[in-house]
């Protein structure tokens, strides 16, 4: 008597379009490597236009931080002013005083910069509050060990802590007499 086998194996689904899409990665196994794919693709996308946007507000921001950003708008509204109040002689007076136009150009570029350099700030804080939190998890496994040395060597954590906060408040008072 021959015995068959009738357990479904684990990487087949009931389902035929859950069979569908595990196959679509060209290999049955259970997974869904065409729709892994996908989001990673994705995402990996997101990522490189996200990456292109911060590191092209990062460059407008460090330029538009410059004492070369400044020679060149006082260039540029010197020349501005001197062309439309006639001084140039050239009569190309395009934006009469009160210089409307000068202005508007001058507000959209305060808005974008403005903009930009908000953009830069969030990512310097986003890089903070992670080397905060890294400084977090390494100052409490340093005070875990430190604590598990301190036993096993037989030192007494109370006297140790005791000693800790005399030095912490000596420091801070040396701190505020020198304000």
């Amino acid at each position: 008597m021959v015995v068959m086998d009738t357990t479904v194996p684990a990487h087949v689904h009931t389902c035929p379009a859950c069979n569908a899409l595990d196959g679509a990665d060209g290999n049955n196994d259970g997974s869904f490597g065409i729709v892994e794919s996908v989001v990673q693709t994705e995402r990996g996308l997101r990522t490189t236009i996200r990456r292109a946007e911060n590191r092209t507000a990062d460059k407008i921001t460090t330029v538009a931080g410059s004492m070369k950003f400044v020679y060149v708008h006082m260039a540029w509204f010197g020349l501005w002013i001197a062309l439309n109040v006639g001084l140039a002689g050239l009569g190309w007076e395009f934006d009469r005083f009160p210089f409307g136009l000068l202005t508007m150009i001058v507000s959209l570029e305060a808005i974008f910069l403005a903009t930009f350099v908000m953009i830069s700030q969030n990512r310097q804080s986003a890089r903070a509050d992670l080397r905060s939190e890294i400084d977090f998890e390494n100052n409490l496994r340093a005070e875990v060990w430190s604590v598990h040395v301190g036993h096993q060597l037989g030192i007494d954590p109370v006297h140790v802590e005791t000693i800790i906060q005399k030095a912490l408040a000596d420091a801070k008072s040396r701190m505020d007499d020198s304000r």
